[in-house]
Parts: structure tokens; sequence; C-alpha cells
């Protein structure tokens, strides 16, 4: 037998990844940074999946928990990766629209908890009144009551993310196998379509399809997939959106915010007030591009599979809102699908047999954590910790040196203080 396929022979490559979204795209990073050979495997000529169809938000703010460590590492890998591969990073932070008194409070409350400073001399939530978030977002004059800037969390495209990360990582090394699928993996062997490929290390980063390569674990994992709905608009705003820019329906869906005692208010009253948005389970959201078009979203449906038929009710509804909230008329460019795993936890990790690690982001926040899970479940095993590797991320993951920090080729300026101390 030759070495190719004897199971024992040194391994064709150090490290094989299945799957190159962007904890597919990590794992290989945290392989080559050890300078190990890596080889990734996907099935798609392209990368097209979740990766690139979302907001490009890096929202570590609003995480809690295993999540908010794995994106506080996370946010120093996409400064790195900005500055290597060359691509637009913004810095400039996230924006809340407050429209309730209760979503004002919820802000207080969570601004009150984080009093450590992680990641600079700034507090992460900064209250603003109607005036300061109006000069920074094109809102409409008696729409909101003010808000919040929360301004550590991060904004790429993710189209011309995704291909720059895979760019640079072909430029260090990484081979790039795709339009081959692969049928099963077990230690030291990747079965694909195009023939039996060795490996050292094998890394399953597959996303909602960890239930087309390894059922049982999906199902034990209580995975399913999660479709939503999301807009590409060009509208005459008032002034540039200069940062994404959340609402009240974000603050009852991210964890930080809708662990809040004040959540339960501000859910109950959404839900009561608009039915029908809580019936597309909304996350009213914006984000501008560089190029100043607007990103707009999203609903969201849970399933074994997602219907590819959009209802249109849902479209209406984001431009409705978009109406209300900037007083512009938005004229719709482009119109997608998305679809994430979602499960019962927040991350599926495990290692099936020795030397086979899964790594899914069972959640909607793939592009915040993703880069901070492969290197502490991928990373951890190649340094030989493999209870680091499959325990949640540790305290020391809070650390802002965690993960090399570099400023971004783009917007590298925190958005200035406009905090006075309290909301006017």
């Amino acid at each position: 037998m030759s070495a190719r396929h004897d199971l024992h022979a040194a391994p064709a490559h150090d490290v094989v990844v299945v799957g190159s979204g962007i904890v597919g795209l990590g794992a290989a990073l945290a392989a080559v940074d050890r300078g190990l050979s890596v080889l990734v495997v996907d099935r798609s000529a392209v990368i097209g999946g979740s990766t690139i169809r979302n907001f490009g938000h890096l929202c570590l703010t609003p995480q809690s928990g295993e999540a908010r460590r794995h994106a506080i590492a996370a946010r120093g890998l996409w400064l790195r990766l900005a500055r290597d591969a060359g691509f637009w990073a913004s810095e400039r932070g996230t924006l809340v629209a407050a429209r309730h008194p209760d979503e004002l409070e919820l802000l207080d409350e969570l601004a009150a908890a984080r009093t450590e400073r992680l990641l600079g001399d700034r507090p992460e939530i900064e209250p603003l009144d109607e005036r300061e978030l109006r000069a920074l977002a094109p809102v409409s004059p008696g729409v909101t009551l003010g808000g919040a800037l929360l301004p550590y969390d991060l904004q790429v495209d993710p189209r011309e993310a995704a291909d720059a990360i895979r760019r640079h990582l072909e430029s260090r090394g990484v081979r790039f196998l795709t339009r081959t699928s692969v049928g099963s993996v077990r230690s030291r062997r990747v079965e694909t379509s195009r023939g039996p490929i060795d490996a050292g290390t094998v890394v399953v980063a597959t996303n909602h399809d960890l239930d087309q390569l390894l059922p049982d674990l999906a199902e034990r994992a209580e995975l399913q997939r999660c479709g939503l709905d999301m807009l590409r608009v060009r509208a005459d705003l008032a002034r540039p959106l200069v940062a994404p820019l959340l609402t009240g329906w974000s603050l009852i869906r991210y964890s930080a915010f809708a662990g809040t005692a004040a959540a339960d208010q501000v859910r109950a009253r959404l839900h009561a007030e608009r039915p029908d948005l809580a019936a597309l389970d909304l996350n009213q959201m914006y984000t501008q591009l560089p190029d100043g078009s607007v990103v707009v979203g999203d609903s969201h449906q849970k399933g074994a599979a997602i219907s590819p038929f959009q209802d249109e009710r849902a479209s209406v509804a984001f431009l409705d809102e978009f109406r209300a909230l900037f007083g512009a008329e938005p004229v719709v460019t482009e119109r997608w699908q998305g679809v994430y795993a979602s499960g019962r936890d927040e991350f599926v990790v495990d290692e099936v047999e020795p030397g086979v690690l899964v790594t899914v982001v069972a959640t909607g926040i793939g592009m915040t954590t993703g880069l901070g899970l492969a290197e502490h479940v991928v990373g951890s095993h190649l340094d030989g910790g493999r209870d680091a590797a499959l325990s949640p991320a540790g305290s020391s993951a809070l650390s802002p040196t965690a993960s090399p920090v570099a400023s971004s080729s783009g917007d590298s300026a925190l958005l200035p203080s406009v905090l006075t101390g309290s909301r006017s």
C-alpha cells in the first residue's frame, strides 16, 4: 500500500479543515500560525454561505459568557487580518437607537454592569441623548429618545473580507480544495469525492451542514437551520450612518441585552405593539457599506429545512420601518436569504474521534465569534491542550492581548466620545 493510503504513514497535511466559512478560515489561520501545513476542503467553488450573507457587524459588546470571550479574542484577529489581508474594517463601534424609556433603562442597566475596561479607557456602553444620537445616525427628528454608542464593536464588508482572508491564507501556503464533497471523517482520514485525504488533525467547520456529516452529534446538539431575509438598499439619508445601528428589537435578541431585568418589559411591549414584527422574529438593524448602500434586516425562521421561497411581507415590513426611522425612501438593489445553524447552545464543540474536532457556531454570531472560537478550540488542541480545547473559553480570553491586535486598514479611529455623563 502506498504511503498516501497508509493511515500510519506521515499525514499528507498536518491539518485538514472541512468548510471554508469564517470558522473554517479561523481554523486554517490557527494552524498556519503554528507553522503547520493546511488543506481546506469545501464543496462550493466560492465562499458563499452565511459568512458573506450578513451585516458585517462584529458585535462583541452585546454578547455574554462564552460568546463574549470568543468575541473579544476574535476582535484582535479581525484587526490583524484587516491589516495583513488588506480589507476594510471600521472601528467606529455600534450605535443603538432607543425609542422608548424602557429601552434606555435596559441600556443603563447593562452599562452599570459593565465596569471593567477590558479593551481601552472608554466604557463599553456610552449613553447618548437624542441630539447626540442624531449627530451620528441619520434618524428622523422626534423618532428616538437617545440611545448608546458601543465603541469597541467592529464592522467589515463580509463579501470583501471573506475572499481577502482566503487569498491571504493562500499566500501563506494554505491550500483550498473546492468543489469537493466530504463523505466521512475519522482519525487521520477524510473521505472525499476526489478520494481519501490523510491528515494529522481534522477540523469539521460545516455550520448547519453538520447534520449531513455527523447527524448523531447534530441531533444531540438539537441543531436546526435558521433562515433569514435581508435587503440591500440605496436611500437619500440626511447624513451617513457612521456605524451599525441597532434598535429595540436588537435589545431583546443579543444575550447581554436580553439577560437584563429590563429586557422582559421591552419584549412584552414590542410584542404587544407590533405582533406582526414579532411574528417575523425581527432584528431591526442597519449597516452602511463604504459604497453608501445600506444592509437592512432581518427576519428569522427555524426548522430542519428552510423554504427557499421568501415571504414578501418581511421585505414590506423592513422597508416600512426604514421609512419610519430614517424618513427616507429606500430603493432595493438586492435581496437574499441567509441560513445558519441554530442549536440548544451557542456553540457545538466536540472531539468525535482522536484528532477530529468539531467547531460550529450554533447561532447568528458567527462573524462576531468564529475566529475566536477557532483559535480557542483548534489552537488549544494543536498546542497540546485537549482539555482546554474542549472546554468553554476561560477568563484569559477576556484579555485584549489574548489575540494579536493591530490597527485595521480601514476606519481606525473610535468615534469621539460625546458622553457628558448622562442623557439630557
